[in-house]
């Protein structure tokens, strides 16, 4: 992959990049992967180790997973508007300024003796949360050709579902010898290198039109958004949910989009021009990603796993056999199909490869559904490796493509940005609503699987949805290849 590209003067205009400069494409995937990988670490190596942290700091169960609720909260608020942040004044400063904000989070977590101390910590952290969509665009800038981008960005985009399940398993190894500090102090390390990289490596681009930032809209998005996040947090705690408190937050998050949407209308330079808002290549390909993360998000980091280490309903397995046999199987058969599915997203049709994967994510949980009374730990891995496929590994990718390849020449960062929010709010979306439904069907500790079911079979029906709404989705004419 050690190719040399020079930018033509044609695209200069809409990319930002100098004229007559040759990049070493290998060496900017390099940085950009150290860049998404430290993300990663941030989002996925803690899991195994939030025990250990409980009883370390002498928390709650609740407590521990606010701060959790706080890291990803906040990742998807710092996503609406640093990519676009990005286009005004240079994306490899706002990239290498994200991954210092997250080594100083990690290293606030990593000292914290209290959950307060944690929870800040955490909220430092996702100040990186546009770190994929971000490389996605500076690769983008450097690699014009439909294939080989496809090829590159399903390169990229596959450690964002899991680093082959290295990272769970390396959380919980430091966790158990070192303590939850060690987790911390690892991350810490990793974006560290990544930050060195990412400055010495990757070439800066911005957009040259873009001048100044709208930050009334940037404010007014992001209490609306959070607003948002917050309520479905509150709610996806069912029975001891503050109902009063989800309405409230649901009719600010109403009105500040309102606010959000009259400022643009009469913004010079607005975060987000409504023209864009109303064009299917935004809100189909939003609303798309919303209901694909909604419809299987929990249902694989949340119900399978639950299924499997239930000792009524389930298969009784322990936390570290769920994650061998549900969550290791399904990163690293996302992490593989990954670069495919890029490559034929451009070659075959973005549309196409998209509901090909979500046609199979629909296929892999109906089997799981359908197999459940058996009670097969062979099938459970089956399913979950199916899952990897067709959601982490092609689903996943096409969607964070479209983000990218759809968004306007003239405001590059916006859709990209809006996207990984709307990933972030399916997934609060999935967990608020599948397991209400599983609720509903059977509260409590029982040996019926019927919860279970109930479940997937809503998320199954988010999925078909999605599939519905994929449809409406231009095509990105100038992404794929023309044979």
């Amino acid at each position: 992959m050690n190719v040399s590209l020079t930018d033509r003067p044609s695209t200069d205009r809409s990319t930002g990049a100098p004229a007559g400069r040759t990049v070493r494409v290998g060496v900017l995937v390099a940085a950009l992967l150290a860049a998404c990988i430290a993300f990663q670490l941030n989002a996925s190596m803690l899991s195994p180790a939030l025990k250990n942290i409980e009883d370390s700091l002498g928390a709650t169960s609740a407590e521990i997973g606010l701060t959790q609720t706080a890291f990803f909260t906040s990742a998807a608020l710092f996503s609406l508007f640093l990519p676009r942040l990005g286009d005004v004044i240079g994306r490899r400063k706002v990239l290498v300024g994200m991954l210092a904000l997250m080594v100083a989070g990690c290293v606030v977590a990593a000292l914290a003796t209290s959950v307060p101390m944690l929870f800040v910590g955490r909220i430092i952290q996702g100040a990186s949360g546009p770190t994929v969509p971000l490389c996605l665009i500076m690769l983008r800038v450097e690699v014009r050709e439909p294939k080989r981008y496809g090829t590159l960005l399903g390169v990229i985009t596959a450690v964002n579902g899991g680093i082959a399940g290295v990272d769970s398993l390396a959380g919980g190894f430091l966790a158990d010898k070192h303590g939850f500090q060690s987790v911390f102090w690892a991350m810490a390390g990793v974006a560290a290198l990544a930050t060195v990289l990412v400055a010495v490596l990757a070439p800066e681009t911005k957009v040259p039109a873009a001048d100044r930032m709208d930050w009334p809209g940037v404010a007014l998005l992001v209490v609306s958004v959070g607003s948002l996040l917050v309520a479905l947090n509150e709610a996806g705690k069912l029975a001891a949910a503050n109902w009063g408190l989800v309405a409230g937050l649901t009719v600010v998050a109403a009105a500040a989009f309102a606010l959000f949407w009259r400022t643009e209308d009469r913004s010079g330079h607005p975060l987000v021009a409504t023209r864009h808002l109303k064009q299917r290549s935004t809100w189909a390909t939003l609303l798309t990603t919303v209901l694909t993360m909604t419809g299987v998000f929990a249902v694989m980091n949340g119900l399978i796993p639950a299924l499997a280490q239930d000792g009524k309903a389930g298969f009784g397995m322990t936390a570290e056999q769920s994650a061998w046999w549900t969550l290791t199987p399904y990163a690293l058969a996302g992490l593989a199909m990954g670069p495919v599915a890029g490559r034929l997203a451009a070659t075959y049709g973005y549309g196409r490869v998209l509901r090909l994967g979500l046609v199979g994510a629909v296929g892999s949980v109906v089997l799981m559904i359908v197999t459940i009374p058996a009670h097969s730990r062979p099938v459970l891995l089956a399913a979950s490796v199916l899952v990897g496929i067709t959601y982490a590994g092609v689903a996943n990718i096409v969607l964070n493509g479209l983000g990218v390849v759809l968004s306007p020449s003239e405001n590059p960062g916006f859709l990209p940005g809006l996207n990984a929010g709307a990933f972030n709010l399916g997934a609060g979306l999935s967990f608020a609503l599948l397991y209400a439904v599983k609720t509903a069907v059977l509260p409590g500790d029982s040996a019926d699987t019927g919860g279970y079911v109930a479940g997937m079979i809503a998320g199954v029906v988010i999925l078909a949805a999605a599939i519905g709404t994929s449809f409406l989705i231009p095509k990105p004419v100038a992404a794929e290849a023309r044979d």
